[in-house]
């Protein structure tokens, strides 16, 4: 099934993050009462609100975890629909449209936001991530479409070709969403629906990349269907996908993030012998995909953290801003801006555990980077935007690319720019963008081997879930980055 033409992507047609980046505050201040107000909403209805009985059944469907069960619900609502006015008779369907709450993100408006997208459109097509996995909608729910389509019921067929997906939530939920969402090309199910944001979190890279904004408008009643218009209206475009597997000596990884998952080894032979590895004969294994970044060292510590912080406490993070200066404090006490002579070697830089190898574009062979000393973060960014829209790549002029061998920095270019961050300090001076960061590759692969020695753990987070990664002395920890072969497809939401 195909959506007829809505997949307008050219190459490198994401908007400028430079511009979208600062702009949250405005936008929220703009969204007071007015950003909004010219969006008719029963015109609004009428071009995202699937008939009733399509609803029922994906509803159905979801519900009992059997796309089969949604065939006898569709049925039931075709009844009910010629007595409310809502029969498939001159109903044409514009952009259908779902959308997924993460009613825990933006403090305290996610439950009040789900309540507002029931108004706007319907109960049904509204899911609520605590209630319902996107796995399960993608599953059941867009299988339910498809077997209605196969029935010869061509309103579903035109449903499922043109849906689109909204988000409300902040990075992490947004990767979840996408993550999901690659199984259909997995399964050659497509077309795979494309999806705009609502920010709810606290840094929103994502949403800032692709035009929704940085933050959770003050007028947010009235914005909601400004977000719903314009992700009926917008292009496409694309953005890369990149998975990190760890292998690591048999054992596991405590507390797991909900970005990784434990998979069975892989053959490490070749990389032992090209590189001289001592990768364990017995291992663990870890996959995991992110949109935005990779990082290991002081910035992860933090954010783990922080992390752990916030759920001890959870109290203390009621938005965004509480949540930056929460994070900002907790910087100052993990020992990022002084850390003495005498301080534990974990505080140090990350040439003293970390072997760092590349694949540059159009190149087959492994190249191995050497660390610079001063570097206790390394960062592997795919997007312009990190750290709440900071640009730590920068804007680099033509002829400096042309020295280092660097093409311009896009989210659809096959690239990942690597970059380090020294002691705080120098990390404020980056993120005020001052400065940039230490310009270390830019790459179409990676492999990253990590030994203990004086250490017993790093700290590794992707896309803002960090974990702690247990090490041995003898014994390496391998992470191997590669991009994941067919494009995420986002709506841009500043075209």
């Amino acid at each position: 099934m195909e959506a007829a033409g809505d997949d307008v992507h050219t190459p490198h047609s994401a908007p400028s993050t430079a511009s979208s980046a600062r702009v949250s505050i405005w936008e929220s201040v703009r969204a007071c009462g007015l950003w909004g107000k010219d969006v008719d909403k029963a015109e609004l209805r009428r071009r995202v609100v699937m008939p009733l009985y399509a609803r029922r059944a994906v509803a159905a469907a979801v519900k009992e975890k059997s796309e089969a069960a949604g065939v006898p619900a569709a049925a039931a609502a075709k009844e009910e629909e010629v007595v409310e006015g809502e029969g498939e008779e001159g109903l044409a369907v514009v952009t259908p449209m779902v959308v997924f709450v993460n009613s825990k993100s933006g403090g305290r408006h996610g439950p009040e936001l789900k309540l507002r997208l029931h108004e706007l459109i319907s109960k049904e097509q509204v899911f609520d991530l605590s209630d319902v996995k996107p796995s399960d909608f993608i599953c059941y729910g867009l299988g339910c479409l498809e077997r209605l389509a196969e029935r010869g019921d061509n309103c579903a067929k035109d449903i499922r070709g043109k849906l689109r997906i909204m988000v409300a939530g902040g990075d992490g939920t947004v990767g979840w969403v996408l993550g999901c969402l690659q199984d259909l090309n997995k399964l050659k199910r497509e077309p795979v629906p494309p999806t705009g944001i609502i920010p709810l979190g606290t840094g929103n890279d994502l949403a800032r990349s692709f035009g929704w904004g940085g933050s959770f408008p003050f007028g947010w009643r009235s914005a909601v269907k400004r977000y719903l218009s314009k992700a009926g209206t917008s292009p496409i475009v694309h953005l890369d996908s990149w998975q990190a597997v760890i292998t690591m000596p048999e054992g596991q990884i405590d507390e797991l993030p909900h970005a990784l998952k434990k998979v069975e080894p892989a053959d490490h032979l070749e990389f032992n012998k090209e590189n001289g590895s001592n990768l364990p004969e017995k291992a663990s294994s870890y996959k995991g995909v992110f949109y935005n970044y990779l990082s290991i060292g002081m910035d992860a510590q933090v954010a783990y953290g922080f992390h752990h912080l916030r759920n001890e406490k959870p109290y203390l993070a009621q938005g965004p801003v509480a949540n930056k200066m929460i994070y900002a404090g907790y910087s100052c006490t993990q020992g990022w801006f002084c850390t003495p002579c005498t301080a534990s070697p974990q505080l140090r830089g990350l040439r003293n555990i970390l072997r760092l190898y590349i694949k540059r574009a159009n190149c087959s062979e492994w190249e191995q980077i050497q660390m610079p000393s001063s570097v206790r973060s390394l960062v592997i960014l795919n997007l312009k935007n990190y750290s709440s829209g900071r640009h730590p790549w920068g804007d680099l002029k033509p002829d400096y690319l042309e020295k280092r061998g660097f093409v311009e920095a896009h989210p659809d270019d096959g690239l990942v720019e690597i970059f380090g961050l020294k002691e705080g300090w120098h990390a404020s001076f980056v993120l005020a963008e001052l400065i940039n960061a230490k310009h270390i590759a830019q790459v179409a692969a990676i492999k990253l081997e990590m030994r203990g020695g004086e250490w017993d753990r790093a700290y590794v987070q992707m896309d803002g879930e960090p974990w702690k990664q247990p090490l041995i002395q003898d014994q390496s920890t391998t992470v191997e980055i590669n991009k994941v072969p067919y494009h995420s497809r986002m709506i841009n939401g500043d075209p």
